[in-house]
C-alpha cells in the first residue's frame, strides 16, 4: 500500500526509533544493503535550490543499488509551461517507483502525495516541513547523546520561519524529559501555533532568550540556524537580523565540555568556521547521517508499497 511522508508527525515514536535502527545497521553492515533497491528508480523533483538534500537522497538510492531520475531546476521542467504540481506527481508516477520532491509552496508536497500513485517524500515545502532532515537530526543526536531523556535543547536563530526548528520540535516533544531554550530576536520568536500544539500541551518547560550566551551553560543541544534571506518580503529587515547570533570559540567556551552543536546546513556566517575544529561541532556528522537515515525511509516506504 502507498504511503507518503510529508510530516515529521506521519511517523510515530516506534517508527521513528525503527528508522533509526535500521541507519545504524546500514551504517555497521552497508553490504547487506547494497542490492536492496536494485531495479527501483527515486524521483527528485527540486522545485528550490538544494545541495545537501537533494545529492543525499541521490546518493542514498545509488547506495541502495538504486537509480535516480533528476529534476533539478523548476525552469527546465514543465512547471515553467503551467504545468500543476498534482499533473507533475501523476506522470513522474509512471517513471519512478518512489519520489523525493523539494517545493517553495507549504502544502506541494502533500498536493503530490495526494495525486501521486507512488510514495512521496518532502524534501522540504516552503517554511512548513522537511522531515527527512529531523531525521538527520535526531540520529545525530542519538548517536552522539545515547537518547534524547533528560535534554536541554537550544534552538537559535531564526524560529519563525524555519521549517527545520519546527520538525525538530515536533519530533522531539513526542519523547520524555525534554526541555527547550528558545533563543532569537523578537522578529524571529517561534510561532505561537508550535508551542500549542507541540509544547505547551505536553507540558514540556521551555524558555525564550534573545542572548546566547546566557543560554550557553545550561544546554546539551545547541542547534544553530541561518537567518534566511528567502523567507523575508524585504531587504531591509533581513540585512537588520542576518548577523544576530554568530557562534564563535569564545561563545563555546561558555559551553559543557559535552555539549554537541547541530546545525542544517547551509550556514552563512552564523557559526565561525574556527569553530569547525572544536570536537563538540557536529553539523557535517549530520549531514552523513541524513543520508543513513534517508536510505532506511526509501527502504520503509517501497517495503510498504510492495506489501
Amino acid at each position: 500500500m502507498k504511503r507518503s511522508v510529508i510530516d515529521i508527525l506521519d511517523l510515530s515514536v516506534d517508527e521513528l526509533n525503527g528508522l533509526m535502527d535500521t541507519a545504524e545497521d546500514i551504517i555497521a553492515n552497508p553490504d547487506d544493503y547494497a542490492d536492496s533497491c536494485r531495479r527501483k528508480k527515486l524521483a527528485t523533483l527540486f522545485f528550490e535550490p538544494s545541495t545537501r538534500t537533494r545529492m543525499s537522497f541521490e546518493a542514498a538510492m545509488y547506495e541502495l543499488g538504486g537509480n535516480v531520475l533528476s529534476m533539478t531546476d523548476a525552469a527546465s521542467s514543465s512547471a515553467s509551461k503551467g504545468e500543476s504540481v498534482a499533473d507533475t506527481a501523476r506522470v513522474i508516477s509512471c517513471y519512478a517507483d518512489i519520489i523525493a520532491m523539494r517545493h517553495p509552496k507549504e502544502g506541494a508536497a502533500l498536493v503530490a502525495a495526494n495525486n501521486a500513485t507512488i510514495p512521496v517524500i518532502n524534501a522540504g515545502d516552503g517554511g512548513h516541513c522537511h522531515p527527512t532532515q529531523t531525521l538527520a537530526d535526531l540520529l545525530t543526536i542519538r548517536r552522539e547523546k545515547g537518547s534524547f531523556s533528560g535534554l536541554t535543547v537550544g534552538l537559535c536563530g531564526d524560529l519563525k520561519f524555519g521549517r527545520t526548528v519546527h520538525s525538530l520540535i515536533n519530533a522531539l516533544s513526542r519523547y520524555d524529559g525534554v526541555r527547550y531554550v528558545l533563543i532569537s530576536p523578537e522578529e524571529l520568536k517561534l510561532p505561537s501555533y508550535v508551542k500549542e500544539e507541540a509544547i505547551k500541551p505536553r507540558g514540556i518547560p521551555y524558555e525564550q532568550t534573545e542572548s546566547l550566551e546566557d543560554a550557553m551553560p545550561s544546554l546539551d543541544v545547541l542547534y544553530m540556524t541561518r537567518v534566511q534571506k528567502e523567507r523575508f518580503f524585504n531587504e531591509e529587515d533581513y540585512l537588520r537580523l542576518k548577523d544576530s547570533y554568530i557562534l564563535d570559540p569564545a561563545k563555546m567556551a561558555l559551553g559543557r565540555q559535552d555539549l554537541i552543536v547541530m546545525h542544517p546546513l547551509p550556514r552563512v556566517n552564523e557559526i565561525s568556521v574556527a569553530v569547525d575544529r572544536d570536537p563538540r561541532a557536529c553539523y557535517f556528522k549530520q549531514v552523513l547521517n541524513g543520508k543513513y537515515m534517508r536510505m532506511s525511509l526509501i527502504l520503509k516506504l517501497l517495503e510498504e508499497a510492495a506489501s
